[in-house]
């Protein structure tokens, strides 16, 4: 094998570890557009937490304090992250714009704004 045919088969070489690289990315980048990375795992890491406090109560233990304190944790985080993700901008803000501008929806997802002012009687 000459030269020119190892720097020929290397050059084949690259371009389809590109090509599978570039799909992979792509891919990701489609996963995360629905449900972003970091807030998976989160998720799952409270899941994990809750699982284990079930595990203590199954076997008719008290919840360890640290364990309690951990789940209050990630309770107000999973609110932080998910204020986020619905603010203005976030993904879950965008999903939902797209959302409404397809039909056949079975629940409504868009902001609820004030339709206008109220009388006294509450009628607009």
């Amino acid at each position: 094998m000459t030269v020119a045919d190892s720097l020929e088969r290397m050059a084949r070489d690259i371009k389809h570890l590109r090509s599978m690289m570039t799909r992979i990315a792509n891919a990701i980048d489609e996963a995360q557009s629905e449900v972003p990375e970091k807030m998976r795992r989160f998720t799952n890491y409270m899941h994990d937490i809750h699982d284990v406090t079930y595990m203590y109560e199954q076997r008719g233990l008290v919840i360890p304090a640290w364990i309690a304190r951990e789940m209050e944790r990630c309770d107000d985080r999973l609110r932080q992250l998910l204020e986020d993700l619905h603010a203005d901008a976030g993904a879950f803000e965008q999903v939902r714009r797209e959302m409404t501008e397809r039909g056949g929806n079975r629940w409504d997802h868009t902001r609820f704004l004030p339709k206008g002012t109220k009388n006294e009687a509450g009628n607009e």
